[in-house]
């Protein structure tokens, strides 16, 4: 009955949802505040029924009710509790339901937040989130309905994709949906602005934030994936450029162009019908990520679904949502004029220089993936795009982004000094001089481009911190001047400078793979493999037996310079609740930043293992400056202009922001 109850709860929600679509709007142009503010509780509710939903399949998984079809599908009794529960959005029907679950958390987060928007925009977001969210409510409910009942209910469940049986794939998902899901906030702010007709750094502030949390969560998502990806597949790599870590990777760069495109419009108001176009293509990106993951098109681990049909619905949606946007940007575009003018040497030229290279980069990966899609729809011919493109063409853009992205962060706005900058980094560019050349002369004879990366990552974290000094210390006298500035600086200073070096770090981790190490030996006990100063010793061969797989371990001993370092082990396991399918679970052993990697092949008839070893120095640093830009971008979040009311100006209590009633054009400044 409770299943019921929360299919009946999706319907509700859909009724709410079309109630918070039209109502607003029709308050807003009719000067009617009470009409404009239905939206509010409309989008609470709406939040309520579908958490109470996600609840309900929740608790479904967690007794194993197999008698919905969606957990006799994905589960089984002998799963442990932790993935029984990750279950219930490992699977297209409830990762769909999470994901507009939280777009509705969103929404209801835009209704909470009274004295940070004006009206009008807030009413105008949320009509126009919720037409996203009846789209994706019809999908759910004619096409992937998560509470389809089975009679007679099977005694047993078909077990989850053992490669999602795993606490990575627990965290990543969430993640990964909470950023895509976030941008269409930004996209809704867009479609309220273009359609009031009003684009100004009152919209930019109010927007800035919500893009921030996108992004923040939306890299954190793509770092778990590409760690769950390196330990979990056991071929011991990062990123291999695969379409659907394209699809993830796309928004990432168009919500980078769009948080530092808001900077401009915020400080100079400029820039305003290129930011708009960006929140615009953000999330269309985040609806092309959802199509081809869901559509069949592609064939990969991170896919949930091959149902054309689906397909078909989700391409429905993609037109509706992306061809209707660009189709108003393309109506309202034209009646906006532009700010504030400044030169081309000056922050908002670098930042605009930035969005340039980032746009590029974006432009790249998403020709890439689609092109073989593209050409096997209208010819037949199936081609394949991988590393060695997007390295030729994607790297040639970075590099030069990140070379300019500290003269970027030091220049002066309106009108900035090139050679003033580059004087005042003249520190920053010594400290990543000499780091490339120390590392080239103490790996001479290894790769060449390798130093230069770190010199380049090294550059980047000196070059946020210094700014950040200069900042702080200035011309300021003593420790008291020193503690007041820093006390002073916004908090999006600092946060800003942690991300940019967290950008270094990363960059640091990336250059060293040019130095990993790989070895692969058939190995019996007793068996010792070297590569370099670190050795394994094959110990033993053992089956052992979990909840609802078997595995064969291997155990081995580590050495490095000839002294033991302790025990790994690396796994094989089959799962016999899903027809004897295997996984490899990589040992990993860390000393530092750097790890040493084992994964175990197949075993011979004499007893012997497959092996697979690979060192990997400072491997960890890249996942460590994803967080480190995360945490970054939360910083910035907490800084004060982000947390203080709209102005009272734009809360005029004649009606909804702003008294002209229907669209009208931003006026001349």
């Amino acid at each position: 009955m409770l299943v019921e109850i929360a299919h009946f709860a999706l319907a509700m929600a859909l009724g709410l949802s079309l109630v918070q679509m039209i109502i607003p709007v029709w308050g807003v142009r009719r000067n009617d505040i009470a009409l404009a503010r239905v939206g509010e509780p409309a989008a609470i509710s709406v939040f309520v029924l579908l958490l109470f939903a996600f609840g309900v399949l929740m608790y479904a998984y967690a007794v194993s009710d197999f008698s919905v079809q969606n957990v006799a599908e994905n589960s089984h009794s002998a799963k442990p509790m932790i993935y029984k529960l990750t279950g219930t959005w490992g699977n297209h029907e409830g990762s769909m339901l999470l994901w507009v679950l939280i777009m509705a958390l969103f929404g209801a987060l835009v209704a909470l937040a009274r004295t940070s928007l004006p009206d009008r925009l807030r009413a105008g977001t949320l009509a126009a989130q919720a037409s996203v969210t009846v789209a994706f409510l019809l999908f759910i409910l004619f096409t992937s309905n998560p509470f389809n009942r089975l009679d007679p209910a099977p005694p047993e469940g078909n077990d989850l994709n053992p490669l999602l049986q795993d606490l990575g794939l627990a965290i990543h998902p969430p993640l990964l949906y909470v950023g895509y899901v976030g941008f269409s906030i930004t996209y809704a702010f867009a479609i309220a602005a273009l359609i009031d007709g009003r684009i100004d750094a009152v919209w930019a502030r109010a927007v800035r934030p919500w893009t921030l949390v996108a992004w923040i969560f939306l890299t954190l998502g793509i770092s778990m994936g590409s760690y769950w990806a390196y330990y979990e597949l056991g071929w011991g790599g990062w990123w291999f450029w695969d379409p659907v870590e394209n699809a993830s990777l796309m928004p990432w760069l168009a919500g980078t162009a769009l948080i530092h495109s808001t900077i401009v419009m915020e400080k100079r108001d400029s820039l305003k019908v290129w930011t708009i176009l960006l929140a615009i293509l953000t999330f269309s990106l985040s609806l092309l990520g959802t199509f081809l993951v869901r559509s069949g098109v592609l064939t990969s681990v991170h896919t949930f679904a091959t149902d054309p049909s689906r397909g078909l619905f989700i391409l429905i949606i993609l037109m509706l949502f992306i061809g209707g946007s660009l189709a108003l940007f393309a109506w309202r575009a034209p009646m906006l004029r532009q700010g504030g003018l400044f030169a081309p040497v000056s922050r908002e030229g670098a930042l605009v220089i930035n969005n340039l290279f980032l746009a590029a980069a974006c432009a790249t990966v998403f020709i890439g993936t689609l092109y073989p899609l593209a050409l096997e729809g209208l010819t037949g011919a199936k081609i394949s795009v991988g590393p060695p493109f997007f390295n030729a063409t994607f790297l040639p853009l970075l590099i030069p982004l990140l070379l300019l992205l500290p003269f970027g962060q030091s220049m002066a706005w309106k009108r900035g000094d090139l050679l003033g900058t580059a004087q005042r980094l003249a520190v920053a560019i010594g400290i990543g001089i000499l780091a490339t050349i120390g590392i080239f002369a103490a790996t001479y004879g290894g790769p060449v481009a390798a130093p230069l990366g770190i010199g380049l990552g090294v550059f980047l974290i000196a070059s946020a911190l210094w700014d950040l000094g200069e900042r702080i210390i200035g011309r300021a006298s003593g420790a008291r001047a020193i503690w007041s500035r820093a006390i002073g600086l916004p908090r999006s200073a600092y946060g800003s400078a942690l991300a940019h070096a967290g950008v270094g770090v990363t960059v640091i981790g990336i250059a060293a793979t040019a130095w990993a190490t790989e070895d692969i030996a058939v190995m019996k006990p007793g068996d010792r493999m070297t590569n370099g100063r670190t050795a394994i010793v094959l110990q033993q061969v053992f089956p052992r037996t979990g909840p609802n797989f078997r595995e064969l371990v291997g155990r081995f001993r580590i050495e490095i310079d000839g002294k033991e370092r302790g025990e790994i082990e690396s796994t094989k396991r089959t799962f016999i609740t899903r027809n004897n399918m295997q996984t490899t679970e990589a040992g990993i052993r860390t000393f530092g930043v750097s790890q040493v990697y084992v994964s175990l092949g197949e075993i011979q008839p004499d007893g012997s293992v497959g092996v697979r070893m690979y060192t990997k120095p400072l491997m960890l640093l890249i996942w460590i400056g994803s967080l480190i830009m995360g945490l970054g971008g939360a910083l910035s979040i907490t800084d004060r202009r982000f947390r203080v009311a709209t102005p009272a100006k734009a809360r005029s209590p004649k009606g909804p922001q702003g008294s002209t009633g229907g669209p009208s054009p931003q006026p001349a400044e």
